[in-house]
């Protein structure tokens, strides 16, 4: 018997979730905030963390955090887990739900760590297809949910990395559906201006995660939470790992929530206005064919094979991302949104291209 024999078919037939380890001045292919975490925000944290005993763990929950964020996102500090980046949120959650004949629903192309971690884990991935312009199908989202009756739906919304947004009606109707839990994951949430959260109060079977690591331009202390009917939490909880969130990224994000209006709204206004002026400009360019999106980013159909438009725009230290294997996304390539400068940098590389 080969070594590799005990690893599950189904995960030796995945393809692993990775990325391009290229690198470059103009960055962006990772959704990430162009704008560095405000230096009020960096000092204030550091300067907590400076007082506090290393030699101890970090708190077994966070509940100054949880606290913090119940006031921030309008729910209940029992509703809230903190996390070492969402993603970690989302295996957990998938841990405790999710088994050999499970079902799990999601719409592709989107974030691929959702069936990645359900086919790990054993579950049937069933996927519905955006329409033709890359929206989410809210008539075959319905007609799936009410026929499969899936353990777990998740839905990404803004969704990475076309940028459409679910309809709250649909979303409605979905939770009234669904005898299983239905995920929207916000990571995008405030370059939207909308939030799914409202609807707690109202449905058992809402499961919310965010991230710190895009409008907080929190990326490198891998912060994210998830929130949900205090009773779900508890359960979740128990696929979460002692002391997972060190002691300084829940100091950090303490700061980053107090001054969020003051030092981060600022950003996500900036980066909003950007991303208007950059589909603009790339609307404008012979062979490009942007998409509209509601995130920190936007894909882009072209004429030209995205892997060339890749490599062209890196030998001009510019990477984006190449998104030409997901499912619908062959003629695409994704962007970031950057900063004026990487914006103005980007097209006119681009037009320089065409």
């Amino acid at each position: 018997m080969k070594a590799l024999d005990s690893i599950k078919p189904a995960v030796r037939a995945l393809r692993a979730y990775t990325l391009s380890p290229h690198r470059a001045s103009v960055k962006l292919n990772q959704n990430e905030n162009p704008w560095d975490a405000p230096a009020r925000i960096k000092e204030d944290a550091l300067r907590r963390f400076a007082a506090r005993k290393w030699s101890r763990y970090p708190d077994f929950v966070p509940a100054s955090l949880n606290e913090r964020l119940a006031v921030f996102a309008g729910w209940k500090p029992d509703g809230i887990i903190a996390g070492n980046g969402s993603n970690e949120l989302i295996q957990a959650l998938l841990m405790v739900t999710i088994a050999a004949g499970k079902k799990v629903v999601i719409s592709e192309p989107t974030f691929a760590l959702y069936k990645q971690v359900a086919t790990v884990l054993g579950g049937e991935v069933e996927s519905v297809s955006l329409t033709s312009d890359l929206q989410y199908d809210s008539e075959a989202l319905q007609r799936t949910v009410e026929e499969r009756q899936p353990d777990v739906t998740i839905i990404c919304s803004p969704n990475n990395p076309t940028g459409c947004v679910i309809d709250e009606s649909c979303l409605r109707s979905l939770l009234r559906t669904s005898r299983g839990l239905l995920v929207i994951d916000e990571a995008y949430h405030e370059f939207a201006e909308h939030s799914v959260v409202p609807l707690l109060t109202e449905h058992e079977n809402l499961i919310v995660l965010r991230t710190f690591s895009k409008a907080m331009a929190f990326a490198a202390l891998r912060i994210g939470y998830l929130l949900a009917a205090p009773d779900l939490v508890r359960e979740i909880r128990k696929a979460v790992l002692p002391y997972n969130l060190n002691a300084f990224s829940q100091m950090a994000a303490e700061v980053a929530v107090e001054n969020y209006e003051s030092e981060l709204r600022p950003l996500v206004r900036r980066i909003i206005s950007e991303r208007e002026r950059l589909f603009q400009g790339l609307s404008q360019i012979d062979g490009l064919s942007p998409v509209a999106s509601r995130g920190n980013f936007m894909v882009v159909k072209s004429a030209t094979n995205p892997a060339r438009i890749f490599s062209e725009l890196l030998k001009r230290d510019i990477l984006i991302r190449d998104v030409s294997s997901y499912p619908m996304l062959s003629e695409y390539f994704r962007v970031s949104v950057g900063t004026p400068e990487e914006n103005d940098r980007l097209l006119k590389a681009l037009n320089e291209e065409q």
